[in-house]
């Protein structure tokens, strides 16, 4: 199962559509204090409709704690500094995709030590960064796709009429 961490988020809304993102996509999503919000916050619930009781999520105290729970994770440092593209890496099936708070990303101190799989989306340069949730759905679906889709539904159908 892929995971999505969000260390230190900030804006409710964005933790609830990530976290609606994660349970569409049957993806474990990993919150890392201090969150800037109350997870029982109604613009998180808001955000997450009626899907937040069916989210898969951790919480933890700090990033040590994180790593302390996770020992064998292939982390991905999503981040505006990468060196990578996002879709120049292979995502192994189990591996964790880690985007920072909105105001000031993952810090340096902790990507120093994750050089080869700082990664980044590409985007004009004056431009400091990108919604975090937007974010989030953009890499996310690129691991998922590299992963053919795993148990996800990959044919609609209309709710009255029928294809031709």
């Amino acid at each position: 199962m892929l995971n999505i961490v969000l260390h230190e988020p900030e804006i409710p809304a964005n933790t609830g559509n990530i976290g609606r993102t994660c349970v569409a996509t049957g993806v474990r999503l990993h919150l890392i204090r201090p969150l800037g919000f109350q997870i029982n916050e109604k613009a998180v619930k808001r955000a997450g409709l009626d899907y937040w009781d069916k989210l898969d999520v951790s919480i933890y105290d700090d990033y040590e704690a994180f790593l302390g729970k996770n020992p064998e994770a292939v982390i991905y440092m999503a981040t505006t500094k990468g060196r990578h593209v996002y879709t120049e890496v292979s995502y192994e099936p189990d591996c964790y995709i880690m985007f920072g708070k909105e105001s000031a990303g993952i810090p340096e101190e902790i990507l120093i030590n994750h050089e080869d799989h700082a990664i980044r989306i590409p985007m004009r340069p004056e431009i400091r960064s990108l919604n975090l949730s937007n974010a989030v759905a953009i890499v996310l679906y690129e691991a998922l796709r590299q992963n053919q889709f795993g148990q996800l539904q990959m044919e609609g159908q209309l709710h009255r009429l029928q294809w031709r």
